[in-house]
């Protein structure tokens, strides 16, 4: 028989797919670490590491079921350090007949294979990941010709197709959601757990990225890479999620502490966005551990966790597929900031960037409001442009991949693409912050000072934001009570905000 080709990449580490259930001696399986990865945007080191990482304990499992796998690593000397280039060699050196891809969830790589096959002058095919709830195009055709996507929509939608937390074609206990119920700041009443992390040594890994001049920041203790690197990791922190997080998750989801990097977040999003697990296992395990504890664990609690996987997150996947390749050029404010240089060291006076920031260059993860209302709100606020947040983004992450990163970073974040995702921009003044976090008691700057000495930069920031924006903003009904506040100013006053603003706005390195 002729020899089968298939590629697997580095976010397709899903040992249940269908290619794997029989061992087939006319099929080669190719994993490949390339340059061309490492250097269309500079990552945090321990996602370099991770997904190194993972992806040789995949291929090692494959290789013990049977399965022939040619890996080659970055240091290989035959490595091409481009996809399209490695598997054209493999293919006129194996003498291949047919070549096969799991279809890549971002763009860029969907263009670059499809390029690949055009040249290719042997049989190719395509195969689904098998890993996401909806298909690409799910999303557009569900909204078909209209202007802005809501998640909610979809979101009810999904809970009927999947007939999950329903009762007939009704909601549990008549609420789609609990959004208003998860929003405490945390109190001290329940005790915090530890996140479960991973010890691995992956100090071999790290060098060989040193010696191949990897660009990278961020920062890792080489010895203990605390990320899971196996489906067995995998399902141990899905199990530790259920029974030590689940309890109080939608109660303090957006609650943020100086002392407390995830509070009683899963940190599912890099085992799911890297395949070891799908969301119907990982929501599916959820489920089953609920009907077994009702008695001790709310519905909101769970209808929160739900809500971002088979909500958000294959939401915003369908808004990617609707809208590539225009949407990385989207700019609505027309942003030219460029990004502060303490992005990349957590240098700044703002105690909460500085924490975010910083807990982010520490362990590649930052929880949704921390990326959303802490470091893109003073994004938007400040004007940076959205190319300079989506590399930072993209980068810093270890769950960033671009089908989920540029659609919560241009889209919800930044309000780049003007409302198609959100139906407003999400900022913020220090009130907020302080509302929903410990961070301002220890600030240099004064939450409650629009002006002034040590005045908060995000409060006179917040009001020139909608000041500047007036034109493309003042109409929108869900933010019409800031125009109406900001209209009430005494002049004086707002003049003395708009003052600080600019003082701000032009030494932003330095706040």
């Amino acid at each position: 028989m002729a020899k089968t080709l298939r590629l697997i990449l580095g976010d397709q580490l899903n040992s249940k797919h269908s290619w794997y259930k029989q061992v087939d001696n006319d099929v080669i399986y190719i994993m490949l670490e390339v340059m061309q990865e490492q250097q269309y945007v500079k990552h945090h080191i321990q996602k370099i590491l991770a997904f190194f990482a993972a992806m040789r304990n995949f291929a090692h499992q494959l290789t013990q079921k049977g399965h022939e796998v040619i890996y080659i690593k970055l240091n290989d000397k035959a490595n091409q350090q481009d996809f399209a280039q490695n598997i054209k060699h493999i293919i006129t050196k194996g003498k291949i007949k047919r070549f096969e891809y799991q279809l890549p969830d971002e763009y860029r790589l969907d263009e670059q294979l499809k390029q690949l096959c055009n040249e290719l002058d042997i049989e190719t095919a395509t195969a689904n990941t098998e890993h996401f709830l909806t298909e690409r195009f799910d999303v557009r055709d569900f909204f078909g010709d209209k202007k802005g996507y809501r998640m909610e929509n979809f979101y009810r939608h999904m809970r009927q197709k999947l007939h999950i937390l329903m009762q007939g074609d009704e909601p549990l206990d008549n609420r789609w959601n609990f959004d208003a119920d998860n929003r405490k700041k945390y109190d001290g009443k329940v005790l915090l757990q530890d996140a479960l992390v991973f010890d691995h040594d992956v100090a071999e890994l790290k060098q060989m990225i040193d010696e191949m001049q990897v660009p990278y920041f961020g920062n890792i203790d080489e010895k203990r890479l605390e990320w899971p690197l196996s489906r067995e990791e995998a399902l141990k922190a899905l199990k530790y999620f259920c029974e030590s997080l689940l309890l109080h998750f939608g109660t303090y989801e957006d609650a943020m502490l100086q002392s407390h990097t995830s509070l009683f977040h899963s940190r599912m999003s890099f085992i799911m966005n890297v395949k070891m697990l799908s969301p119907a296992e990982v929501v599916g395990t959820v489920l089953r551990y609920y009907e077994k504890h009702k008695t001790e664990i709310a519905l909101a609690q769970v209808e929160g966790y739900v809500r971002q996987i088979i909500g958000w997150r294959e939401f915003m996947r369908g808004v990617y597929w609707a809208q590539m390749p225009g949407y990385e050029q989207k700019n609505f404010f027309e942003h030219q900031t460029h990004i502060p240089h303490w992005f990349w060291d957590a240098n700044t006076k703002m105690n909460c960037l500085s924490k975010c920031i910083g807990q982010s260059l520490d362990h590649a993860w930052a929880h949704h409001i921390q990326r959303l209302m802490v470091i893109g709100n003073f994004g938007l606020l400040a004007g940076i442009h959205p190319d300079d947040m989506d590399a930072w983004y993209l980068g810093v992450y270890i769950d960033a991949i671009q089908w989920v990163e540029i659609t919560n970073t241009r889209g919800m974040s930044q309000f780049a693409d003007g409302g198609i995702i959100a139906s407003k921009p999400y900022v913020a003044s220090a009130a907020y912050i302080n509302k929903m976090s410990d961070y301002c008691k220890n600030c240099h700057y004064d939450y409650k000072k629009k002006h002034g000495d040590r005045a908060c930069p995000y409060n006179s920031l917040y009001w020139n934001f909608f000041d500047r924006n007036a034109n493309k903003l003042q109409k929108n009904p869900r933010i019409g009570m800031a125009y109406v506040t900001l209209n009430k100013m005494k002049p004086d006053e707002r003049e003395k905000i708009m003052q600080q603003a600019e003082v701000y706005l032009n030494d932003m390195n330095n706040l």
